[in-house]
């Protein structure tokens, strides 16, 4: 039986960032992408396509599935229903290591805003937290970055 991935973009306001996320999205096989918050979609709110993102994208906006839900926790609650496994990619006191992520039949990977990560309210809704080691000086990866390195090892692509 085939694994369900979905990706979860919570208020991230790069366009750039987003149409990298489409590519990787593209590139490691994920179903679905969930655009959440203030997150921009591909397509305007005038029926237009966003250049922006198609640049980056590189066509993977009109090959992954998409979808844009303003709420955040209400999709939360849909998926759990639904029995997905939620995984916020986030360093947090109670994270994991991202390498022990042990996937389910249905997994929810949930990126957030480039600033100040996943808020705690949506942190505390998730099943696991997996953070990525950082070895060097600064305390985090760009948000795109991050979502191909989390996706590509838990993945083992």
């Amino acid at each position: 039986m085939k694994k369900e991935n979905v990706l979860i973009l919570h208020d991230i306001r790069s366009t750039q960032n987003v149409g990298a996320m489409f590519r990787t999205a593209d590139a490691a096989g994920i179903d679905k992408i969930y655009l959440t918050g203030y997150t921009p979609a591909p397509i305007d709110r005038f029926g237009k396509k966003r250049g922006d993102i198609a640049k980056a994208a590189l066509g993977a906006e009109e090959t992954v599935s998409w979808e844009s839900k303003k709420s955040l926790p209400s999709l939360l609650t849909k998926l759990k229903k639904e029995k997905y496994q939620i995984i916020a990619i986030e360093q947090a006191a109670n994270s994991i290591n991202y390498k022990k992520i042990k996937l389910q039949d249905k997994n929810a990977f949930i990126m957030g805003t480039e600033v100040t990560g996943i808020p705690k309210n949506i942190l505390s809704k998730c099943d696991i937290v997996a953070e990525i080691p950082m070895k060097g000086k600064k305390e985090s990866l760009n948000v795109s970055v991050a979502c191909g390195i989390a996706l590509f090892r838990i993945f083992n692509i």
